[in-house]
């Protein structure tokens, strides 16, 4: 009898052929994703922008856009807007500032109509600075510096900075202290996510900026669509620059922590629908010696949007009351 030689070699199984090739496929089309996903990461994190229309300031680190309106010589009011924001924030409050005050709103760097450089710059402290040298150029020697949301942060910085130069602050939604923060909803929490959040900035559309900025206003108010266009303008890189920077402010020293020394009039203003900080944290503020808080009832993250009559008279009272004291 003849004995079949044996072999290692078995008999590939019916259909592994075919499963074999559908995991190489798989495999390949996975990578080939995995690729363009980190492709368009890192495209997204490089891109940057120049300033764009006028006027602006040439500072360090990029142009910075300025507006001014009210009569040249009369006291200074500069509004500084918050993260994702432009000048066009207040444009619903200006005219009623501007009757009285020269009123300055500047284009923080990487938004509205300064130049977006993809490199540095975005700490809040500098962004600060970026303000003050931006007045100096203006001749403004004395402001009451009005700042919303993270813009808070940056006129804070400023006081901190320039004593000389900062009378007075008003802070609208402007969080205390990282514990205070309650969300900035499930579009801002994706965007934060590496790849994920470059993948949905490229793809970005009205509707999905529009729920990310939902939480910036009480349920149910109409979303403007400046707003949208000022956070589509921005780049990524930009945008969580400034967000991460407001976080690492915070982080160090809480905001009431840092006004206590600077010995500055304050008023604090926050809606009571805000959804983004507890409203009732804006007690934290009262350690300020004779600051004024007021919480505004149906009024959301932005006052100067959902309530303009109401703030701009706060904000008229507040300044009056400051530059009037001896």
């Amino acid at each position: 009898m003849t004995i079949p030689p044996t072999s290692d070699h078995q008999p590939e199984p019916p259909g592994g052929r075919h499963r074999r090739r559908r995991r190489i496929i798989t495999a390949t089309v996975l990578l080939t994703v995995a690729g363009l996903l980190l492709g368009n990461a890192a495209l997204v994190d490089r891109q940057g922008a120049d300033a764009a229309g006028t006027p602006t300031l040439p500072l360090d680190g990029g142009d910075i856009a300025v507006s001014q309106d009210g009569p040249p010589g009369a006291p200074a009011l500069v509004l500084i807007h918050g993260l994702g924001a432009s000048t066009r924030w207040w444009d619903p409050v200006v005219p009623m500032l501007a009757s009285s005050y020269h009123v300055i709103r500047v284009d923080l760097l990487g938004h509205g109509r300064s130049a977006k450089p993809a490199g540095g710059g975005y700490s809040i402290p500098q962004q600060g600075r970026r303000v003050g040298q931006a007045l100096d150029l203006l001749g403004v020697t004395h402001a009451v510096v009005v700042g919303h949301s993270t813009g808070g942060y940056v006129a804070t910085a400023l006081a901190e900075q320039r004593g000389d130069l900062v009378t007075a602050l008003a802070l609208i939604d402007t969080g205390p202290r990282m514990d205070a923060f309650i969300s900035d909803g499930f579009v801002g929490k994706l965007v934060d996510v590496p790849v994920v959040g470059q993948l949905l900035w490229r793809l970005r559309t009205d509707a999905v900026i529009r729920r990310g900025l939902s939480t910036a206003y009480a349920p149910g108010f109409k979303i403007p669509q400046q707003a949208v266009d000022d956070t589509r303008g921005m780049t990524y890189h930009a945008l969580i620059e400034t967000s991460h920077a407001a976080d690492d402010y915070l982080h160090r020293r809480p905001v009431p922590d840092r006004l206590v020394p600077l010995g500055k009039p304050l008023l604090v203003v926050f809606g009571e629908r805000d959804q983004r900080w507890r409203p009732s944290s804006a007690a934290l503020y009262g350690v300020v010696a004779g600051a004024r808080v007021e919480l505004l009832p149906g009024v959301g993250h932005s006052p100067m949007l959902e309530d303009p009559p109401r703030t701009a008279e706060l904000l008229i009272t507040f300044a009056g009351a400051v530059l009037d004291s001896p």
